[in-house]
């Protein structure tokens, strides 16, 4: 970890459960995010935030006007990108420690 991560994950390494050692395995970390909507959306923020090296989201559909009150990855200028892209572009401007590899494809029993 360099001195610029150190600072910024300097709130998780003080806590006794997590420390350096904990913060390298979640940057260290790949974590499936199956859907950028509603809930995908925050999830991915937190994850990204947190500092999860690694996040592959999946998502098959469009940003569309009326997702973007709940939907906070997303934003105006990218209604009709695919959510998981859009997700990517957000989740970069965040965190660019985090690689996100964008999948714009439904998730289902095939």
């Amino acid at each position: 970890m360099d001195d610029r991560q150190l600072l910024r994950y300097s709130r998780h390494i003080l806590l006794k459960d997590i420390e350096i050692e904990g913060q390298e395995r979640i940057l260290s970390g790949h974590v499936l995010v199956i859907g950028a909507g509603g809930l995908g959306s925050p999830v991915a923020t937190y994850l990204a935030g947190a500092g999860v090296g690694q996040l592959t989201i999946c998502d098959g559909d469009d940003v569309d006007m009326t997702n973007l009150q709940r939907q906070t990855l997303h934003r105006e200028a990218r209604i009709g990108m695919n959510k998981a892209e859009s997700s990517r572009i957000a989740v970069a401007s965040l965190n660019p420690d985090c690689h996100v590899n964008a999948v714009p494809a439904r998730v289902g029993p095939e």
